[in-house]
Formats: structure tokens, C-alpha cells, sequence
């Protein structure tokens, strides 16, 4: 059984920072595009930002050049520095990852979700 599980997330401040970490854990074969996503009150779920197998990334316009993706393949492990945080931030952040499985299929992952809180 394949598991994306968040950590990282909390209370900020305006100007603040949080780093959230997702690690995948469970028998698989490997691990191509992971991402991270959030879902603010009351909205639809958004693309915050996204990194591939070989490391080329893509954020949202409302982040670029304050969050940074990153991924650690030895651990399974995809990250996310967030810096300069804004009240527009606050939301549910999720992980996202696919993954291909030891029968050669591919599928896609969720994470349960992190939250971040930014105060003014």
C-alpha cells in the first residue's frame, strides 16, 4: 500500500517561513512528477507547484519566486520551502505524487493534507 504522508505545516506569520516535507512509503517501483497542491477556505483545489523525475519544476504565478520545490529521490521524499508567506496562503497543502507500481502501472497519489495558517 503506497503512502504519501505531509509534515511541516503550522501557524506563520506574515513574512514567515514554513518548510512541509512528503515522504512515499510502501512497495513501488518508482516515483515520476510529485507536487505539491493546496486548497484554500471555500476554494477549489490549485496547483502550488510540481517537479519532475528529472528535476524540472513549475510553480503557480501567485508563488514564484517565493516557494521553492525540491525532492530528495533516495528518500521518496519531495519538499517545500515557502518563504515570505502572505494570509493568502492559508490552506490545506497536499502532496501529490505518481507513482509507478510494481505491476507497471501508473497512479496517482494523495497525501491527507497539511495545514498552514498565516496571520497578519
Amino acid at each position: 500500500q503506497v503512502q504519501l504522508v505531509e509534515s511541516g505545516g503550522g501557524l506563520a506569520q506574515a513574512g514567515g517561513s514554513l518548510r512541509l516535507s512528503c515522504a512515499a512509503s510502501g512497495r513501488f517501483f518508482s516515483i515520476n512528477a510529485m507536487g505539491w497542491y493546496r486548497q484554500p477556505p471555500g476554494k477549489q483545489r490549485e496547483l502550488v507547484a510540481r517537479i519532475t523525475s528529472g528535476g524540472v519544476t513549475d510553480y503557480a504565478a501567485s508563488v514564484k519566486g517565493r516557494f521553492t520545490i525540491s525532492r530528495d529521490s533516495a528518500k521518496n521524499t519531495v519538499y517545500l520551502q515557502m518563504n515570505s508567506l502572505e494570509p493568502e496562503d492559508t490552506a490545506v497543502y497536499y502532496c501529490n505524487a505518481d507513482i509507478k507500481e510494481i505491476s507497471g502501472r501508473g497512479h496517482n497519489y494523495w497525501g491527507r493534507g497539511t495545514q498552514v495558517t498565516v496571520s497578519s
